[in-house]
């Protein structure tokens, strides 16, 4: 693969340790995790990592309304972050930096969820965005969410 040496630098976001451990830490049974990610996301309501988690776990008890408003909250957070890290639409958002991983995971949140829904067009938005951002993006996310049995965007969802 040849590089464009013309293309914008890739946004990269700063890490947010303290949201990955405190994820990293919560246990139990699903309602218990929902109710500990929603306590992670009081103490960094600015992490779109934190959302997204919260709006995964709201998809698998099958609340795909509040899965949405999680996921609608981690996306405009992560539009701010990418933002306040000199993104203006057109960079690279890749996948492989660790911290980038919250937002991406927020927008194909948001994707499903919107999805869900039956909001029209704003699936085929969100996952030319996600394929903008890194082409790379919607492979991992679903091999990441698959792993750990959250649900997927389908093909016909994101039409």
């Amino acid at each position: 693969m040849v590089e464009n040496l013309l293309a914008p630098e890739p946004t990269l976001l700063p890490d947010e340790p303290e949201v990955r451990d405190a994820l990293a830490a919560v246990t139990g049974d699903d309602a218990a995790r929902l109710s500990a990610v929603a306590k992670v996301v009081q103490q960094h309501p600015e992490s779109s990592l934190a959302w997204a988690e919260l709006a995964n776990l709201a998809a698998v008890a099958g609340d795909d309304l509040n899965a949405y408003a999680y996921s609608r909250i981690g996306y405009h957070r992560g539009l701010d972050a990418l933002r306040k890290n000199g993104w203006g639409g057109v960079r690279q958002v890749p996948w492989r930096h660790e911290p980038n991983r919250g937002v991406l995971l927020a927008f194909y949140a948001l994707a499903r969820s919107a999805a869900k829904i039956s909001e029209q067009g704003e699936p085929a938005r969100l996952v030319k965005l996600l394929e903008d951002s890194d082409s790379a993006a919607i492979a991992a996310i679903e091999a990441a969410l698959k792993e750990q049995g959250y649900p997927l965007l389908t093909a016909a969802d994101a039409a």
